[in-house]
């Protein structure tokens, strides 16, 4: 598999684990210095999460919904890239197709007490 400081890890085989909640993730990797996922969100459902403390990359896979960025919004769909910094306020809205993204969290930089 790994020695620790490499992993393959196959989408389809990670997508296959998912439950059919409606809106699901499922993380994979979890190192020091990031956390990667798979992201579900059926068609029709409701995005609820907040801003993380983390930066954070989305890949759409599959699907098309809109994502809203602060006051902004955008449409979105298959081989969509979204860089989101930590602390934005970020959802996705009018999903219209299941979506499926590959979420990764850069790690929260160390707390020295600065």
């Amino acid at each position: 598999m790994s020695d620790g400081t490499w992993q393959v890890f196959d989408l389809k085989e990670i997508r296959g684990k998912l439950k059919g909640d409606a809106v699901e993730y499922l993380e994979f990797l979890n190192v020091p210095a990031l956390n990667c996922g798979i992201y579900s969100l059926p068609a029709g459902s409701t995005d609820m999460q907040a801003p993380h403390d983390e930066d954070e990359v989305y890949v759409v896979l599959s699907g098309k919904a809109r994502m809203r960025l602060g006051d902004e919004d955008r449409a979105i769909g298959p081989g969509s890239l979204l860089y989101i910094g930590a602390t934005t306020e970020h959802s996705f809205f009018e999903i219209e197709e299941d979506m499926t993204l590959l979420v990764m969290f850069a790690a929260s930089p160390p707390d020295h007490g600065v």
